[in-house]
């Protein structure tokens, strides 16, 4: 199978992704401290195995909603010519990460439950 088609056969929609991205920003700051938007996008593609591929589109308003709803900061740093922005957690957003983490949980369980989706192991 030529490259390409095995990379769009293994991408989810939108719609799925959606409704994660928050929790997918939260956790990795959660785990990372402070990052940069491009930075976040090359993680969740590396973690994902290429299966998430978050554009700029809908990272930077998730970004600046969390922000906004103060679960996040930023901090400007100037690295040469360049000027990148940073995100971390308020302590808010700190306290949000494992409601959203158990929120999420619960739901993909709920789903599985509803779909059948549960091995046979579980």
């Amino acid at each position: 199978m030529p490259k390409f088609l095995m990379y769009f056969c293994f991408m989810y929609s939108k719609e799925l992704l959606k409704g994660t991205l928050k929790t997918i920003i939260l956790k990795l700051l959660a785990e990372n401290g402070k990052m940069y938007g491009y930075e976040i996008t090359q993680k969740v593609k590396m973690l994902s195995s290429d299966k998430i591929v978050i554009t700029e589109g809908a990272l930077y308003p998730s970004l600046h909603k969390l922000e906004a709803e103060g679960l996040l900061q930023t901090e400007t740093i100037n690295i040469g010519k360049r000027v990148r922005k940073y995100y971390s957690l308020t302590p808010q957003g700190t306290s949000t990460v494992k409601n959203k983490l158990e929120e999420f949980a619960d739901f993909v369980e709920t789903m599985q439950s509803l779909l059948s989706l549960k091995t046979a192991t579980s």
